[in-house]
């Protein structure tokens, strides 16, 4: 997170205040933020840039780092897309009060939220969220643009793929795969592999009836 100051946020509503606040411990100056329309509600009083597709993104941020500020998987995966078409400078983003291994490996544009932490050989893809207090145990491996909820828990050896979503204060034993796109429902416990594409909910967790 070095080298940089000043910051851009792409979207602006309950997720982008998390951002903003871990933003803030680090000392960055939180510069506006790019969105489809201004926000009725602005408690950080940041500065609206415009719609993204409609602008010279570059020629704003210039030599400034940007962040996708959003919580939905898949437009955050489009924001990152973006953002490296236009090689606009990216980072992570981590909390101060959270605890990360020195022997964890963090992709740009993913956050690392209070007090949540990210153990030993930990490996977390670009664009992936860890919430508020969530914890991510020893050598497991988060697919890019993937979500782990507040309070969830993931034990050791545990593989996310991409675009996941798990739900707060979920369980995943150790040594479980998840497959991209799966949904985990709110405190649903998972025993077993799930398969991509799938919603689990319920303890032990179930696919979910259609």
């Amino acid at each position: 997170m070095s080298g940089f100051k000043n910051i851009h946020l792409f979207g602006y509503s309950g997720h982008a205040y998390v951002v903003i606040d871990v933003a803030l411990a680090n000392n960055f100056k939180v510069l506006g933020y790019f969105d489809k329309s201004v926000k009725a509600a602005n408690p950080y009083a940041i500065a609206y840039h415009g719609y993204e597709q409609d602008l010279d993104i570059k020629t704003i941020i210039k030599t400034d780092c940007a962040f996708p500020a959003v919580g939905f998987n898949r437009l955050r995966k489009q924001l990152v897309q973006m953002m490296e078409d236009i090689e606009v400078k990216q980072l992570s983003l981590i909390d101060p009060s959270a605890y990360v291994s020195p022997k964890a490996v963090i992709g740009v544009s993913t956050l690392i939220a209070p007090q949540a932490t990210v153990n030993s050989i930990v490996k977390l893809g670009k664009g992936v969220i860890v919430n508020t207090a969530a914890i991510v145990e020893h050598e497991c491996t988060i697919g890019d643009f993937s979500h782990i909820a507040p309070g969830a828990v993931l034990a050791g050896n545990v593989t996310v793929g991409e675009q996941v979503f798990i739900g707060g204060n979920a369980t995943v034993k150790e040594g479980v795969s998840i497959g991209a796109g799966a949904t985990i429902g709110a405190g649903a416990v998972v025993l077993t592999d799930i398969p991509a594409g799938e919603t689990w909910v319920g303890n032990p967790a179930k696919p979910m009836r259609k």
